[in-house]
């Protein structure tokens, strides 16, 4: 029971903690009503590592994979 309890408190706080990271702060709107802000923010740089993480993704797959076919 106490298991099925920790669990629920975790999916509970996973599904709350969305408010809280997306709130927005004092000061982010602007004079238009838009919050996202203007243009004059750079652009954030999204798949500069994208290879990386696909390289490291097959490599735990297949880390995986092999152990996996070790134990049975």
């Amino acid at each position: 029971m106490k298991k099925n309890l920790l669990k629920f408190y975790v999916l509970t706080f996973v599904l709350f903690s969305d408010f809280v990271i997306f709130a927005q702060g004092p000061g982010n709107d602007s004079e238009d009503g838009d919050l996202e802000g203007g243009d004059d923010l750079p652009a954030a740089p999204i798949n500069t590592k994208l290879i990386w993480l696909a390289i490291v993704g097959v490599l735990f797959v297949l880390y995986t994979y092999r152990k996996s076919r070790k134990v049975a």
